[in-house]
């Protein structure tokens, strides 16, 4: 399968929509590590004590939330990945978009928080390698007049 390449302007038009898949994703990820948070407690305190009662219908309702979050945001996911973008970091919040510039695929980065994109690096470099875009990376993908 091909993967799919961006210009710098589509992928500035996909931020907003991607952006809220992404809060989608982070959000439903924090219910999920809320929900295990509070089933550790509730073994840890059932184990000092010998057992204990529960309220049975509030941890099912727990279980069912926890549930719902993981479809959540598996499908958020899941609808980044299908418009070709790689969700590299869901804690952070970060995307890359593969980008077609002089024959070789870059990854135009973009990261929660930011405006726009205004970063790339190479598949190798990763996160840490990132440099502002410029002037070849801009014009990439455009049609000559």
């Amino acid at each position: 399968m091909a993967t799919r390449t961006f210009t710098l302007q589509d992928a500035q038009m996909l931020l907003p929509t991607l952006e809220s898949l992404l809060r989608t994703a982070i959000s439903s990820k924090k219910l999920i590590e809320a929900v295990d948070a509070e089933n550790q407690e509730m073994a840890h305190r059932i184990f000092l004590n010998g057992g204990t009662l529960i309220n049975v219908v509030a941890v099912a309702r727990r279980k069912a939330e926890r549930e719902r979050a993981v479809q959540h945001a598996k499908d958020a996911v899941a609808e980044i990945h299908a418009t070709g973008v790689q969700v590299k970091d869901i804690d952070i919040g970060l995307l890359d978009f593969p980008c077609r510039v002089e024959g070789e695929i870059l990854l135009l980065c973009w990261k929660l928080g930011e405006e726009k994109i205004t970063h790339w690096h190479s598949p190798e470099e990763g996160f840490a390698g990132r440099k502002p875009i410029d002037e070849r990376i801009a014009r990439a993908g455009k049609k000559k007049k």
